[in-house]
């Protein structure tokens, strides 16, 4: 559709939502009227109603994902809410010559006081998703276009201008270099040649004499005596004859030494592995020392 077509379709839906918003102000005022708005509130008060849903309408085509669905459902609220509005004032003859009483909008109670909430509820709604619907659409940026690939029309030297100019974060991955493929060099195979048939004569080679080395002087180093031998290190098992002796104790002699050890040791603190670092014996005879003289504290 050409330019000019566009414009006239607009137009004619200006004019088509000009001549509904005009039928619906009708019933609207009316309303206001019933729910005790003076001359000048309801004569705004279908423009708050209205209004907002043509808001709500423009930020639809702004915003994008859960801020676009919270206009569409503000503006399908109060879509409904106009249409029941616009339903009770066609339904209340009352309500065309200002002959209804204050506040009544229905026979029935019930429904009389929803119509009466609703009515007078849409004001502070529309302040409210209204504000929050420009706050939106003022907050709101839209992505960024990619850019265009080029096509194989176009200049070589204007493609590379473009990709240059294009910043690192939109450059797609690098193409990784071609990996390089070893071929397989072609070897002559051996050719066999036989001796006994030769034509020509093998000579013998000269004997090449070999390379007499010069001499190399090596300054004299003069030799100074050690102060000490350093000791010499444990390479083996030492020998029986080299260790200190030790004479084995003998049971009683063992169970003395814990008595004497442990005689100002509770007997919490009586273990087999303290007596064994008291006395210095094996873990089977500190158990054995430990038992015993745990009987014996019991006993006395």
């Amino acid at each position: 559709m050409n330019r000019t077509g566009r414009i006239a379709l607009v137009l004619a839906l200006v004019a088509v939502v000009g001549m509904a918003f005009r039928v619906s102000w009708n019933a609207l005022r009316d309303i206001a009227n019933a729910v005790g708005a003076d001359q000048t509130a309801a004569t705004l008060y279908p423009f708050v109603v209205d209004g907002l849903m043509a808001l709500a309408l423009v930020a639809t085509l702004v915003l994008v994902g859960r801020d676009r669905t919270f206009a569409l459902r503000v503006l399908g609220t109060y879509t409904a809410a106009s249409l029941v509005l616009n339903y009770v004032h066609g339904l209340v003859p009352a309500l065309h010559g200002r002959a209804v009483d204050w506040g009544r909008l229905a026979d029935w109670d019930p429904a009389n006081w929803a119509l009466v909430l609703l009515a007078t509820s849409l004001p502070v709604g529309s302040i409210y998703f209204g504000s929050d619907l420009v706050a939106k659409v003022l907050h709101h940026r839209p992505a960024p276009a990619p850019d265009p690939i080029p096509t194989a029309g176009m200049n070589a030297e204007e493609s590379t201008e473009t990709i240059t100019k294009r910043s690192m974060a939109e450059l797609g991955e690098s193409t990784p270099a071609p990996a390089l493929t070893l071929s397989r060099l072609a070897v002559p195979e051996p050719v066999a040649i036989d001796l006994g048939k030769s034509i020509l004569p093998l000579k013998p080679m000269p004997a090449i004499p070999a390379p007499t080395p010069a001499p190399v002087e090596v300054p004299a180093v003069r030799t100074v005596a050690a102060d000490s031998t350093p000791p010499r290190g444990v390479t083996g098992r030492v020998p029986d004859a080299a260790r200190s002796p030790r004479p084995k104790r003998t049971a009683d002699q063992l169970l003395t030494e814990a008595r004497s050890a442990t005689a100002g040791w509770p007997d919490a603190k009586v273990t087999g592995e303290g007596i064994r670092r008291a006395i210095h014996t094996s873990p089977a005879n500190a158990r054995k020392l430990r038992d015993a003289l745990l009987a014996e504290r019991a006993s006395t």
